[in-house]
């Protein structure tokens, strides 16, 4: 993208929230947020990400920031987040490199495991107020009638497209969560291999704090271990990989789940998959969600007791 075609509020922006200008646009990605890859004057490479203000952002940029002076392999934030009318701004460094780790095996789910217990220990405590509401695709609290979070842009289409098989699934599993009493902790509700970028066995960087969510920890982990292996269309991982997942997590956090604790995470691993798998009948996509879900629901079902 040439310079004189970055949004008008940006170079301004830069220059007066990192002192310098841009001198050349690295890249631009559109999807949830906007994402601007700059150099600025003077050589200095950074990450502009711009998404629209819903009252989250302030927390998550908190937060990412935290865990990065903890040691946690996230890019920097370099400023808060900046509110640009409707829009929450903020910049943070370039960490280029690495690369995404594809399979969905155990042995997948273990080495994914590890990171996500250091990501929830780091922020364990952390003096943020909650990023709520929760991403819509993790939003099973949700206070809307019926079983989904309103979503408008998925609400106005037709309903009687969705399988009955995914609606039912949900509801049994958004029933079990819901019936937990658990404390809620800060986590990553979007950990899927896209966000993640590895230097051979050694994770290099974890991105897309933008999702963080406010949970019971076992929901957060129950859920990543459905989703971990999501390299392009969502999916849900196998069974055996989930629990792969869910046993790696509590070895490395040095405790043991509760009988109660490990139903509401095969009850959460669920969620983003009926979720996806909604998403897919209501657009017409190839029902990747959708299967996995029909396959394994009366499984993950059993083992939340739901």
């Amino acid at each position: 993208m040439p310079l004189d075609e970055l949004p008008d509020w940006l170079p301004a922006w830069c220059r007066r929230h990192l002192g310098r200008a841009p001198a050349e646009v690295l890249f631009e990605e559109r999807r949830m947020s906007t994402v601007f890859g700059l150099r600025l004057v003077g050589g200095a490479e950074v990450v502009v990400k711009s998404r629209a203000d819903d009252g989250r952002a302030a927390s998550c940029v908190a937060a990412q920031e935290l865990l990065a002076a903890r040691g946690f392999p996230c890019p920097r934030p370099l400023t808060p987040a900046v509110g640009v009318g409707a829009w929450a701004v903020h910049a943070e460094e370039f960490r280029p490199g690495g690369e995404v780790l594809h399979g969905d095996a155990p042995d997948v789910a273990e080495r994914c495991a590890e990171v996500f217990a250091r990501l929830v220990a780091g922020l364990l405590g952390a003096p943020v107020a909650p990023p709520l509401p929760n991403p819509r695709w993790a939003r099973w609290d949700h206070a809307d009638p019926g079983v989904w979070p309103a979503i408008g842009f998925l609400d106005e289409r037709d309903q009687r497209a969705v399988p009955a098989h995914v609606v039912a699934t949900a509801g049994r599993a958004r029933a079990r969560l819901l019936a937990a009493d658990l404390p809620r902790v800060l986590g990553h509700a979007d950990f899927e291999a896209q966000n993640l970028r590895w230097h051979g066995r050694r994770i290099w960087v974890v991105h897309d704090w933008d999702s963080l969510a406010w949970q019971p920890e076992a929901a957060l982990v129950g859920a990543a271990s459905g989703t971990f292996a999501g390299a392009g269309p969502p999916t849900l991982a196998p069974v055996a990989s989930s629990a792969a997942f869910l046993a790696v997590y509590q070895d490395i956090r040095g405790r043991r789940f509760t009988a109660s604790e490990l139903e509401v995470a095969w009850a959460a691993s669920l969620w983003p998959a009926a979720h996806n798998a909604r998403w897919e009948a209501l657009h017409g996509d190839p029902p990747v969600c959708g299967t996995a879900l029909r396959a394994q629901a009366a499984e993950r079902l059993r083992r939340a007791n739901a």
